[in-house]
């Protein structure tokens, strides 16, 4: 893995070592570089969460991806440059959907002084900052986040007020390779799964955070938001290269079924 070509794309400069300047560094940096986003889901174009594919994909190929892929490549940088790094299942919405969920959600573990932290740059819009491993609130850039003990082997990360996805479960388990690769395979096939159902993009970038889901599009900062529609094909083409750094013209060719599966999931308000 090219390491010195991640910390060029995530625009670190320095000498990389395994302390907490540059876990903090690389966080941060890959967290405002790189978009989260779900679009080979919607091309058809199978993922794995192989770090080797995706880092060809997030670096070489100056693309996004999700949980499994950014944090997969940002977990095996971590691992070349000697972090201790454990690989964790999460449960995106565990609260709600029961242990079924738990896989759907790749975490990192990062022990520094013997002191447990998580980074976890594939929730989208979640934390740009790794944080400790212990319950308190999490300030990142005006954006309030929250983590709790919730039993003896559970913690959740809470998301921030106007976040997509509100929580996610996790324990301090090393994951089962096969479960994520399980969950991984599902969530891009289950008709059901919403990386399936609708096109979604994240991105931090300045003060804001970036949102799209389907036909809907977002400017979030602390302090509000903006909200648009997307009318046309070229359109979206455009807004995927201009707010996420996506340059994918053939992502027109799903528009039509953006377009339909945004109907069904967001109808209209009733006159």
């Amino acid at each position: 893995m090219d390491v010195q070509a991640y910390l060029d794309r995530v625009g670190f400069k320095g000498v990389a070592r395994p302390d907490l300047a540059t876990l903090r560094a690389l966080h941060r940096g890959h967290s405002l570089n790189i978009s989260y986003e779900n679009m080979d889901v919607q091309l058809g174009r199978p993922t794995t969460p192989d770090p080797a594919a995706a880092f060809n994909k997030l670096v070489h190929g100056r693309r996004g991806g999700w949980c499994y892929e950014m944090n997969g490549v940002l977990g095996a940088v971590l691992d070349d440059i000697g972090f201790k790094v454990t690989r964790l299942a999460g449960g995106v919405m565990r609260a709600v959907r029961g242990d079924d969920a738990v896989g759907n959600h790749l975490v990192l573990k990062v022990v520094l002084d013997g002191e447990p932290w998580i980074a976890d740059v594939g929730f989208g819009d979640g934390s740009r900052d790794p944080f400790p491993l212990r319950q308190g609130p999490i300030l990142s850039d005006g954006y309030l986040y929250g983590l709790e003990k919730i039993d003896a082997d559970w913690w959740r990360l809470t998301n921030h007020p106007a976040g997509g996805a509100p929580n996610f479960d996790f324990t301090e388990q090393p994951a089962d390779p096969a479960r994520l690769a399980a969950k991984c395979q599902e969530l891009q096939t289950s008709p059901t799964s919403i990386f399936v159902m609708t096109a979604v993009a994240q991105r931090h970038m300045g003060e804001e955070i970036r949102l799209l889901r389907g036909r809907a599009f977002r400017r979030l900062t602390p302090g509000g938001r903006t909200d648009s529609l997307i009318d046309t094909a070229p359109d979206f083409v455009a807004l995927l290269k201009r707010e996420f750094e996506l340059d994918l013209p053939e992502a027109a060719g799903i528009w039509d079924r953006v377009c339909e599966r945004h109907q069904d999931l967001f109808p209209p308000d009733p006159v």
